[in-house]
């Protein structure tokens, strides 16, 4: 049966909401919390595809992104899922966190698909991480630099695979949508130079952007068994060098 709290496009989150979810349940019972309530930043969270979920939870959600159309559709996605009281949306981005959010107010912290973006990546871990709580816990995911060689590479790009090499952001020219990409040492180095433990990095898309649609489509079971496949290879670290995205979980002391 599936989780009506697990967010969209599950085969793609699916590890990530594991992992997050795990953690969040560890900080409640070592906090404990008011009610058992945790407060969420969520920083680029966009149309709220984990904010929701994680109000849903019963967690206090605030979402900072510099879309205003995407705040707007968190709004209304909120509404529809009966949270909106419980998930806030505030207009800004990284680089401006303290503008519109307080410093050391979050028992979590959530940085999905921000890192790629940002000027300073290690300015943005440490913005991110100074609006945690002692104790609090981040979750940071970022676009892989070993999962954009591979595709490139598999879709008889040669040269553009070998520019996400030699170029030290992982871009492989002017049609590339995402400026940088890492790998997991260099995420986890982000937040251990930041004073933060490492606790978990998993892979994240190691097979399902490689799977043609029409396979998942034709074959019985077959999501079912290839989300299966990609939680049984996230913690290896093995598969962290050709997954198209990288998932770390640090916590502080």
């Amino acid at each position: 049966m599936s989780d009506p709290l697990r967010p969209r496009a599950s085969l793609r989150t699916a590890v990530v909401w594991e992992v997050l979810r795990d953690a969040l349940d560890r900080r409640v019972k070592a906090a404990a919390p008011a009610g058992g309530v945790l407060d969420v930043l969520d920083t680029g969270g966009g149309s709220g595809k984990f904010a929701v979920p994680l109000a849903a939870l019963g967690h206090r959600v605030t979402v900072v992104d510099p879309s205003p159309n995407a705040l707007f559709a968190l709004e209304r996605r909120a509404a529809e899922a009966g949270v909106a009281e419980r998930v806030r949306g505030v207009q800004g981005d990284a680089s401006g966190l303290f503008e519109v959010v307080e410093r050391g107010s979050y028992d979590v912290v959530l940085c999905h698909g921000v890192l790629e973006y940002v000027d300073d990546p290690a300015q943005g871990v440490r913005n991110v991480i100074e609006a945690l709580r002692p104790a609090g816990t981040l979750s940071l995911l970022a676009a892989g630099l070993g999962g954009a060689v591979l595709a490139r590479a598999l879709a008889g790009h040669f040269t553009e695979a070998r520019q996400v090499l030699d170029d030290p952001a992982g871009h492989w020219g002017a049609g590339d949508p995402v400026p940088r990409r890492f790998t997991a040492e260099q995420l986890s180095e982000l937040v251990t130079a930041e004073g933060l433990q490492v606790g978990s990095v998993h892979g994240v898309r190691v097979f399902s952007d490689l799977v043609p649609g029409v396979l998942l489509d034709a074959e019985p079971g077959a999501r079912e068994a290839l989300a299966k496949l990609e939680a049984a290879a996230a913690a290896l670290p093995a598969f962290h060098s050709v997954a198209t995205q990288l998932h770390v979980l640090a916590e502080r002391g």
